[in-house]
Formats: structure tokens, C-alpha cells, sequence
């Protein structure tokens, strides 16, 4: 596939494609500035204004509607999924080659996603051998491809007494991830949600582990899980 021009974004913009991205989903839906604005922690006259900017710049990167919110251009999209392919790409360099945890990778891949070029991106995907899937269990887009939305159900809508594995976890909370790490909630683990209590807490069974373990509400949010994958005979 020929070259794709590179658009000239700033980091705060960056963070408004993504998260644009992020909170439309599948299907591109319309995003309200108060979700945008809860996402990235900025007031909403300040999300507004920025909409206003970003749907008049050429090529233009949102359309833009008053009182109905945002949805990404083709070319939001394609800066969008470029930040998402640097950032899980990022994210599995510094934990396997950098030997970064698991906890610490978000926040340095943050901060690098925006700035490297593609011939560090480049070298960066073939180290460590075109890698499908980050550390956190997301998958990878292919470079000047749109990702892959999989099919994952949060884990507190997932019913009780079904087997499931875990698909992917939140990275956006370092703690959470470093309870999930201690409870053994790691990507690719089979459980089974054996009960639900009133306050939302979760009854879990790990694989062929015999005593339980029990999950917050909050915890069990950061984890998506899917049916598990049957093996051909």
C-alpha cells in the first residue's frame, strides 16, 4: 500500500482523535462532548471549542454538530488507528525487550505515541515479529489498517455459571492492573462467574482452581472476557 501523507497534529489533538475512537465504538457513533469531555478531563466549553477548531481544519478530522456531538472523518479514523497501532506496538516493546511490568507501560506509551516516526515504528514491529496482540490482550491494527473490534463481553454481563477466557484488560489504571496481576485476571485465563452479589462484587472461579475468589465491581469492569476458542477434532 502506497505511503499515507502524515497529518500535521498536535499531542492534544492526538488525544481527542483517540478518544473519539475509543468512546464511539463498532460503529462510529456519535460521541457527546460531555463523554469527551469526562474522557480527557477537560471542561466542556473547552471540548467544545476544540471541536469547532478540528472540524474546520483541511483535511478536516471530525464532523462536527452542535448539541449532537462528534464522529471521526476517514481521515480522523486513519490518525486514530495510527496512534492506537504506536501505542499497543509501544507497549509490547517496553514489556518484553524493555522488560517494563505490565502496570508500567500505558503511561510511558502515552507519552512516546505521538512522536516516533514510521521508520521507528517499522523497526519497533519487526523486533518483535509483527505482533498481533499487546500485553493487555488488545489486538494490534495492521499499519494503514483500521483495528479489529473482537468479540468481548465485560465481565459483569457475563452469565454465571458460563465458561469464559479472558480477552483483555483496562490499562488505564495502573493499580487495577497490578490486582488483577495478583488475583491471576491475566489475558488468555479461563473463569467461570459462579455468583453476583448485591453490591455488584463478583464470585470467580479460576480455571480447575477449586476455592474462588472474589472480584469488585470496579475490578471486574477493567475485564472483558469471550467464549473460549473449541479445538477442532
Amino acid at each position: 500500500m502506497p505511503k499515507q501523507s502524515t497529518l500535521a497534529t498536535t499531542e492534544s489533538v492526538d488525544d481527542y482523535l483517540k478518544a473519539i475512537l475509543e468512546l464511539g465504538g463498532a460503529e462510529a457513533s456519535q460521541v457527546t462532548t460531555n463523554a469527551l469531555a469526562g474522557r480527557l478531563g477537560i471542561r466542556t466549553p473547552s471540548v467544545t471549542g476544540m471541536l469547532q477548531k478540528l472540524a474546520l481544519q483541511r483535511p478536516s478530522l471530525v464532523v462536527y454538530e452542535k448539541h449532537r456531538g462528534v464522529r471521526l472523518t476517514a481521515a480522523g479514523k486513519r490518525r486514530a488507528w495510527e496512534l492506537v497501532r504506536h501505542h499497543r506496538l509501544l507497549e509490547l516493546f517496553l514489556h518484553d525487550v524493555l522488560k517494563y511490568s505490565w502496570d508500567e507501560v500505558h503511561e510511558e506509551a502515552e507519552r512516546l505515541e505521538h512522536f516516533i516516526s514510521e521508520r521507528f515504528e517499522d523497526r519497533v514491529a519487526a523486533i518483535l515479529g509483527d505482533p498481533e496482540i499487546d500485553p493487555h490482550g488488545h489486538v494490534i491494527p495492521q499499519k494503514y489498517e483500521a483495528g479489529v473490534l473482537r468479540d468481548e463481553v465485560p465481565l459483569a454481563r457475563w452469565p454465571l455459571g458460563t465458561p469464559a477466557t479472558i480477552s483483555s484488560v483496562s490499562d488505564r489504571s495502573a493499580a487495577a492492573l497490578r490486582e488483577l496481576e495478583r488475583l491471576g485476571l491475566m489475558p488468555g485465563v479461563a473463569l467461570t462467574v459462579e455468583r453476583r452479589n448485591a453490591a455488584g462484587s463478583h464470585s470467580i472461579r479460576l480455571g480447575a482452581h477449586t476455592e474462588p475468589i472474589r472480584v469488585s465491581s470496579d475490578l471486574a469492569a477493567c475485564v472483558l472476557v469471550a467464549a473460549p476458542v473449541t479445538a477442532l477434532s
